[in-house]
């Protein structure tokens, strides 16, 4: 057979199931079809180099593709299981996704009670991370006045920060209190 497409259908047709069955002896369903799918790409790419009897080749890339599937799962628990280690009970009341979604509210309303200027003089700085003379050009002045709103806009942000934190939370929230004493 001199047609590619022809010698690897043929290939395929002859050993598919004995490598996807090598692999199910070895993992899961769905990352043994993986495993003998990656097997006869490889074999595919490497076609004309296959020896004469191409079983047991398609199978040492089968255990080979198993080997750094193994090792990547590995090493992946690993990473997990010293994140665990090192994090305490405290780290998880820290992370508390209710307390993000809160902030970033009173963040918005903050910027909602600024000027368009200072909200445009902080996004250049912060967001699209512009050095003052670029910023200053986009607002069509000198980087000295684009430094001094700037420095007014963030006191200005401080302050409407400092408004809303006093009105989104008058008083000490007794469930947090309640959580940090159980733990």
């Amino acid at each position: 057979m001199d047609d590619p497409e022809e010698r690897f259908t043929e290939l395929y047709d002859r050993h598919y199931r004995s490598v996807l069955g090598y692999a199910l002896l070895r993992t899961e369903h769905g990352m043994a079809e993986d495993v003998s799918s990656e097997t006869f790409l490889i074999a595919w790419r490497r076609l004309d180099e296959l020896p004469d009897p191409a079983l047991p080749w398609l199978l040492g890339v089968a255990r080979n593709l198993l080997a750094k599937q193994w090792d990547s799962r590995h090493r992946r628990q690993r990473l997990v299981d010293r994140i665990a280690a090192l994090s305490t009970s405290q780290d998880h009341l820290i992370l508390d996704i209710a307390e993000h979604v809160v902030d970033r509210e009173t963040a918005l309303a903050a910027l909602a009670t600024l000027p368009e200027q200072d909200v445009e003089a902080m996004a250049l700085a912060t967001w699209h991370g512009l050095p003052p003379d670029q910023a200053a050009t986009v607002m069509g002045c000198s980087a000295r006045t684009y430094n001094v709103r700037l420095h007014r806009a963030r006191k200005r942000l401080d302050r409407a920060l400092g408004a809303e934190a006093r009105v989104a939370r008058p008083h000490p929230r007794p469930a947090r209190a309640r959580l940090t004493e159980e733990a």
